[in-house]
């Protein structure tokens, strides 16, 4: 969601107009909701880049007629009927990022200013726009006076500022350390890791996230490259990357599980056993041990990590085995021994004191305890330590409900009289890594571009980003 700098640009004008303004938290969510129907109602009324889709744009346009129903479209009191059933709009996407990034800071609510303050040239932007946002009804010919703003429109003042608070440098892309905070640095850090993995791979036509992985996750480069080498994020990376298979494939396994699973008012409800069953029939006749030996190796000869995660995830990954077997991956990565120290704090959390449930310790624990058993059997215990984990956190989130003085279970997996019922389905879509999205704010800053589908990295982007050896 949060894919474009035009938003971030946006926020932090606002933020600056609340100050001058005094704005309370009221106008300052006003004027949020306002400006994204603007910006949306922009791309519906004028010609722009179809390559750009601003956000909310499918609902704005039934308020969009012979003029723009703007206090409509914004609504705050019929949310349901209104662009956004967020009460701060998209704002709720952007703001974490945003106040990280030091564009906006928000103060319980209240938006200003933040260290990196939105500059004067930005803030002509979308003065514009701005001053529509106090109309209730704008008519076609007021808003293409606000067209400076829309997605995709060039600001040159925008791409230069955003491009020194993302890339931590200033003037023109020198980088001074100490003028620049520990996030930003680490941000920075992160965006030369991307950059030179792109050189190394970028050719190979995958996405940002794949091609990070392939110089950092798997082979030697994160270590024998003078660029990667010398960035000692380089190890969180691969950390992070190589647990994210297995959270991944816990994920996939409890959205299948209870994807199978009926409602209260159905018939098709499960015990624990059909649970059980329902993993370890999929299972292969074999015990864990024999399994194991089956894996393709997890290291070459000269000790350098091979992709076996990647190689299991081409059988299918909504195949419930394969997760099982990226488990297990993950599991003997966990070892003492396997992965260096840097590496391994970061893959099993850098504040873990003990193994927690579910993580890689605690899956190696299991395979130590079913080496000699059927795998059937170790599937059946998955299922249980699944069960038993999501009831865990069901409770950790009960709270009263204001509404009925009861209790209020944020679970859509209940049991009742030894039966299980679903309320809603489960996300199966891998936890966000934010590499993606990081990749393509760089791309529009032109640090990063697109050629024949394979990723490069601009003359611009290589003297900012200090990717040459």
């Amino acid at each position: 969601m949060t894919r474009y700098i035009r938003y971030h640009s946006l926020y932090a004008a606002i933020a600056a107009h609340a100050e001058r303004n005094a704005w309370d938290i009221t106008a300052c969510r006003r004027a949020v909701r306002r400006s994204e129907v603007l910006l949306a109602a922009l791309q519906h009324h004028t010609e722009t880049d179809p390559a750009w889709l601003a956000h909310g744009v499918d609902r704005v346009r039934r308020f969009c007629t012979e003029e723009l129903e703007l206090a409509r479209a914004a609504d705050e009191e019929q949310l349901s009927q209104s662009y956004s059933p967020r009460r701060w709009g998209f704002w709720d996407q952007y703001g974490g990022p945003a106040t990280v990034l030091g564009t906006v800071d928000a103060r319980k609510g209240v938006l200003r200013p933040g260290r990196h303050p939105c500059p004067p040239a930005v803030k002509e932007l979308f003065a514009p726009l701005l001053s529509l946002a106090e109309r209730d009804v704008v008519s076609v010919a007021d808003l293409e006076t606000a067209g400076q703003a829309a997605l995709g429109v060039p600001c040159p003042a925008e791409r230069e500022w955003l491009t020194d608070v993302l890339t931590a440098t200033r003037g023109g892309g020198t980088h001074a350390q100490g003028d620049w905070e520990a996030s930003d640095r680490t941000r920075r850090a992160t965006l030369r890791i991307l950059g030179r993995a792109i050189d190394l791979h970028g050719h190979e036509g995958d996405g940002y996230q794949e091609t990070l992985r392939s110089a950092v996750a798997f082979g030697g480069e994160a270590t024998t490259d003078p660029v990667l080498a010398a960035i000692p994020e380089t190890a969180g990376w691969r950390g992070v990357l190589l647990r994210h298979y297995s959270v991944g494939a816990w994920r996939r396994l409890w959205a299948a599980l209870v994807a199978g699973v009926g409602s209260k008012d159905g018939e098709a409800d499960r015990s624990a056993e059909e649970l059980r069953d329902w993993l370890a029939q999929q299972a292969p006749d074999a015990n864990v041990r024999r399994v194991l030996d089956d894996l393709p190796p997890l290291n070459n000869a000269g000790g350098q990590l091979l992709p076996v995660e990647r190689q299991l995830l081409t059988q299918g990954a909504d195949a419930p085995m394969t997760n099982v077997l990226l488990l297990m991956v993950g599991a003997l990565r966990s070892r003492e021994g396997h992965l260096p120290d840097d590496v391994r704090a970061v893959f099993l959390g850098r504040q873990r004191r003990w193994a927690e449930f579910l993580d890689p310790t605690w899956v190696d624990g299991l395979i130590d305890d079913y080496a000699d058993r059927p795998v059937c059997d170790l599937a059946a215990r998955l299922v249980d330590d699944m069960l038993a984990q999501s009831r865990r956190v069901a409770l950790a989130k009960l709270r009263t409900d204001p509404a009925t003085g009861g209790l209020k279970i944020f679970s859509r997996l209940h049991l009742r009289n030894e039966r299980y019922f679903k309320t809603g389905d489960e996300g199966d879509s891998d936890i966000g890594t934010r590499i993606p999205q990081l990749g393509s704010l760089a791309a529009q800053l032109r640090l990063f571009a697109v050629r024949d589908n394979c990723h490069t990295v601009t003359a611009e982007g290589r003297r900012i980003l200090e990717t040459n050896p």
